[in-house]
């Protein structure tokens, strides 16, 4: 088949001259590779076999971006097509060094200007829009053009093209020209600019092009408003926003769905779900169907809450409403209830996922493998996880090790290294958290040289050891006893930049009051202050129960009563010291320790007979537990001439 080649129109001038044929470069131009030189020499030798010179010929034309193919001056979409110049000025646009001279050239043998129109038309093509270095020069270069200034469209086409590239600082500066130039704001020009200002939070400029419009007298459209609203919710300015969305409401242009959904997204954003859960309900209360964009965005907004129940209402609410239950919809619902441990209900919405054709994933699967091991399911978790091979999915790292952990947990410590074995013949990665519960689970079972080798291991594996890897095993040796070894651990844990966790400090704690170190424990314990770490309820716990058995109560209340303005307060701390003092037999400084606390006001007298009774009880002493149980102490009073006292703990003892 014969290639029919296209050549650009030729000016308007030259159609109507009589004259031998054109030279060569201008019969067929677009198919020979001419260097820009070589054409100005051929326009020279053309001109020169007239009778006038250069200097004479008409001003160059200006050309536009269409062709109208009606004959009149329709501006209906199809009686338009691209003119061919566009394709030629873009081929030119390769940024290279002689870009702008090579435009020039092209523009000069063919006595042709761009229009603006034509120059905004380019900037906003496919083939320009990812090239913002090029598109800046192209600006720049058809801002020189004789008799030639950019129109509101060149601006907005190449902001279009500097917001792709999320050059901000270029964006202002050619708004700043923008803003000086008093154009008079378009519809289509505005809602292009607020579109983008809003999704890359230039609130301020934004706003601007929002006043523009009113002082033109141009309506915003409900394209307008939702553009607003998104940029505004973007920005977290959600007060602006819900002002917006008033004027909405009072007005003739009303809220749609999208206009509801940018703003239950922005309440969400903000922390305020019943702000966004309000705006649900009013939807419906004006007969507006919420999509799925609306359901996921609350069950989001209530899964990072932790409130799964309203995340499970929200899931059945679109189910009853017929409306499509998109994936992560199905995965917030299992996560939620896998989190509070109802594997099985979670494992039921699993099934529903298939059974209505929405595919699972690796996740999924993850999350209802790990709850059923938690759950004490390891046959169910170790099915779910063959399933999930079956189904074609292949398992990541993650998931051997929610198994492994699930097995460690189980005490099936052969079975973990099994698949340990397995992931290192096959390259599946291992990650920290997979050798944290090998080494846990061996530390936990008395295998702690096994433990200790598997944690040297990580080095030739080349797998940074974390917290969690250190804290296993330090916790490992402590209760083995081998305290020395968990502090020189716990040195090197600082010495290759591994923070040091409460928890750390109350395995090493325990440990040392274990070992009867108390003076290192306490040591150890300033530090942990000293180094701004907030104690939890169990690092206390570990103090305390270890000055309780060295007979040093007095110092362990006085370190409760300085935790207090830290905001730490145990509300079990004084039971566990009693149950602690009982079990050892130091009765008499239980019963010290009670009347203190009556004394303080800290606790009802009633809750500490109570405690009392059943640490008695707990640590043999029923015969005391039985007279503490009848008797007034701590509840009745004794006149003593005119002045009641209070029946005290200590008199359990001491009579």
């Amino acid at each position: 088949m014969r290639r029919t080649l296209v050549k650009p129109p030729i000016p308007f001038f030259l159609s109507r001259l009589r004259s031998p044929p054109l030279p060569t470069p201008f019969r067929n131009v677009e198919s020979l590779p001419v260097p820009p030189k070589l054409l100005s020499n051929s326009v020279s030798i053309f001109f020169s076999s007239f009778a006038f010179t250069p200097s004479d010929l008409p001003p160059p034309e200006w050309i536009e971006p269409f062709i109208n193919l009606s004959g009149l001056s329709s501006t209906n979409p199809e009686d338009l097509k691209p003119s061919p110049w566009v394709s030629r000025i873009i081929n030119l646009l390769d940024a290279s060094s002689n870009m702008e001279s090579n435009l020039d050239s092209f523009c000069h043998m063919y006595l042709i200007r761009l229009s603006p129109n034509f120059v905004a038309f380019v900037l906003a093509s496919v083939e320009i829009r990812n090239k913002p270095d090029v598109a800046l020069r192209f600006f720049t270069w058809a801002a020189k053009q004789k008799k030639y200034t950019h129109n509101l469209e060149c601006y907005v086409s190449l902001i279009n093209v500097l917001a792709l590239a999320n050059d901000l600082a270029k964006m202002r500066f050619l708004f700043g020209e923008l803003k000086e130039m008093g154009f008079v704001m378009s519809m289509s020009s505005a809602n292009s600019l607020i579109k983008v200002f809003g999704e890359l939070g230039m609130v301020e400029e934004l706003l601007w092009v929002w006043r523009s419009m009113k002082d033109n007298g141009v309506e915003p459209s409900l394209y307008t408003f939702n553009f607003l609203l998104n940029g505004l919710v973007s920005s977290m300015f959600i007060e602006s926003a819900e002002r917006v969305f008033e004027v909405m409401e009072n007005g003739k242009i009303r809220p749609d769905v999208v206009s509801y959904n940018t703003m239950i997204k922005g309440y969400c954003k903000a922390g305020k779900t019943l702000e966004a859960m309000k705006l649900l309900r009013a939807m419906e209360m004006v007969n507006l169907e919420p999509d799925k964009i609306t359901y996921l965005t609350l069950m989001q907004a209530c899964y990072s809450e932790g409130n799964f129940d309203s995340c499970l209402a929200l899931y059945h609410a679109m189910g009853e409403k017929g409306c499509e239950v998109p994936p992560h919809a199905y995965s917030l619902v299992v996560g939620g209830l896998c989190k509070e441990g109802k594997c099985l209900e979670g494992y039921v919405v699993f099934e529903n996922m298939i059974r209505n054709g929405v595919k699972a994933n690796v996740a999924v699967y993850t999350t209802l493998i790990d709850a059923f091991a938690k759950c004490g399911k390891m046959e169910e978790a170790l099915d779910l996880f063959v399933r999930m091979k079956t189904d074609g999915f292949e398992p990541d790292e993650v998931s051997y090790g929610v198994i492994v952990n699930g097995l460690c947990k189980s005490g099936r410590l052969d079975e973990a290294m099994e698949y340990l074995k397995f992931c290192s013949a096959n390259e599946v990665a291992v990650n920290a958290m997979f050798y944290s519960s090998l080494i846990d689970g061996l530390g936990k079972a008395g295998r702690v040289d096994e433990a200790r080798k598997l944690f040297e291991e990580m080095v030739e594996k080349d797998c940074p050891r974390d917290s969690y890897c250190y804290n296993a095993l330090i916790d490992a040796l402590a209760k083995c006893r081998r305290v020395d070894e968990a502090l020189a651990l716990f040195k090197r844990m600082e010495d290759e930049g591994c923070d040091h966790t409460v928890y750390t400090y109350t395995i090493l704690i325990s440990g040392l009051f274990r070992e009867r170190k108390n003076e290192e424990a306490m040591k150890l314990w300033d530090m942990m202050i000293d180094k701004g770490i907030t104690p939890t309820a169990a690092s206390f716990r570990a103090l305390s129960i270890g000055l309780c058995l060295s007979g040093k109560v007095t110092r362990a209340c006085k370190i409760l009563d300085d935790l207090a303005p830290m905001g730490v307060i145990p509300e079990t701390a004084f039971e566990d010291m009693i149950t602690v003092l009982c079990k050892a037999g130091r009765v008499k400084d239980a019963c010290k320790l009670a009347d203190g606390i009556v004394d303080r006001g800290r606790e009802m007298p009633g809750r500490i007979r109570t405690v009392l009774i059943n640490a008695l009880r707990k640590a043999g002493n029923a015969d005391l537990a039985m007279k503490l149980m009848h008797s007034k102490i701590g509840i009745g009073y004794d006149r003593m001439r005119s002045v009641k006292r209070r029946v005290k703990f200590r008199s359990l003892v001491e009579s």
